[in-house]
């Protein structure tokens, strides 16, 4: 257990920091499985309005080291790769 004022401030920091990170992160899982659903359901136009909120989400995410660039990248080129293969 923390013993001074510092100590216990940096745990009560790390807990905010932490949900918020599970949350960012659980929101750009969610965002990548509607991207994909309007994939499968054939609306192009639904998916890459979705494309383009995970995108955000994800460079968002890349840049405050939540996820590294190149697992942004790779989430990103996959989804773009999906609605391009709509015909």
């Amino acid at each position: 257990m923390a013993n001074t004022k510092s100590a216990l401030k940096r745990v009560r920091q790390t807990e905010v920091r932490t949900e918020r990170n599970r949350a960012d992160k659980s929101r750009i899982k969610t965002l990548r499985k509607k991207a994909l659903a309007a994939v499968a359901a054939g609306d192009k136009t639904a998916a890459a309005e979705a494309a383009s909120v995970l995108s955000s989400a994800v460079d968002k995410a890349a840049k405050r080291n939540l996820v590294h660039p190149n697992k942004a990248a790779n989430i990103k080129s996959k989804t773009a790769k999906a609605i391009a293969s709509i015909a």
